[in-house]
């Protein structure tokens, strides 16, 4: 039996649902995906918990790839998204598996893809894309958008699954899983969690290579008020500066307010 309760010494902010109920409950059928609906998603998501490491790398590709396309969240992204959640824990998603068509396959642990996609997802769902979409809207945008409003609604439930592996012992997977948190912590009941992910936020920039994670942690910290002078490195500070100037340029090509990134 899968346990969905999140290990850890914290108390966990959201129950988290059974996989099996996720899948049998939600009437895939009816939800809207890029290319239709999403019928054949219980299958395939039942294939993320394959021992067999190359049928749970096909399943984890298929999968998701149903539910993603131009940073938008679909009727049916919400469901796989609790899915995801709710299978983090389990001891299948601590293996690695190969990506299909490459031979030799590489070994990739199936948590830490599966936090890279929720934390993704979690990003087109953030607090800045509501803003720009409210700018360019009425002021209503979450209204026009009930999908991505569900998906926010959730980030407690997420931020549960998500927590325990910040300590994991794969750090691929606990890179993942801070830039994951970073988003979700925008939620009401998760900010009081940001000096915790402040502290593991500069533990992994000590040792993290990955140039897009360490942007992530370090807009994160400094949005929060953090000084990061000591934690930024020479390639950070060039990221940064080079950032710096696109935004200007753009605001001189007449731009009227900030960019959309």
């Amino acid at each position: 039996m899968i346990n969905s309760r999140p290990r850890g010494d914290t108390p966990a902010l959201a129950e988290l649902p059974h996989p099996q109920e996720v899948l049998d409950r939600t009437d895939w059928a009816s939800l809207e995906t890029p290319t239709g609906t999403g019928e054949l998603l219980p299958a395939t998501l039942a294939g993320v918990l394959h021992t067999d490491p190359d049928v749970r790398a096909t399943a984890v590709v298929d999968a998701l790839r149903q539910v993603t396309h131009q940073n938008t969240i679909y009727q049916a992204t919400v469901p796989v998204a609790l899915f995801v959640a709710a299978v983090l824990n389990h001891p299948v998603t601590a293996a690695g598996h190969g990506r299909p068509g490459t031979a030799p396959a590489p070994r990739h642990v199936t948590r830490a893809v599966l936090l890279n996609w929720l934390g993704s997802t979690a990003y087109d769902a953030d607090d800045e894309c509501v803003a720009i979409g409210e700018r360019a809207g009425d002021g209503v945008f979450l209204d026009k958008c009930p999908d991505m409003r569900a998906f926010r609604d959730l980030r407690p439930v997420f931020y549960s699954a998500v927590h325990p592996l910040l300590g994991d012992d794969d750090a691929d997977v606990r890179e993942a899983a801070l830039v994951a948190a970073l988003p979700l912590s925008e939620h009401p009941l998760v900010v009081p969690r940001r000096d915790e992910l402040a502290d593991h936020a500069r533990r992994m920039l000590t040792t993290c290579t990955d140039r897009g994670r360490r942007s992530r942690v370090l807009d994160a910290l400094t949005a929060w008020g953090h000084d990061i002078s000591t934690l930024e490195n020479a390639e950070d500070i060039a990221a940064r500066e080079h950032r710096a100037r696109r935004i200007a340029e753009r605001w001189a090509g007449g731009y009227s307010e900030d960019p959309p990134f």
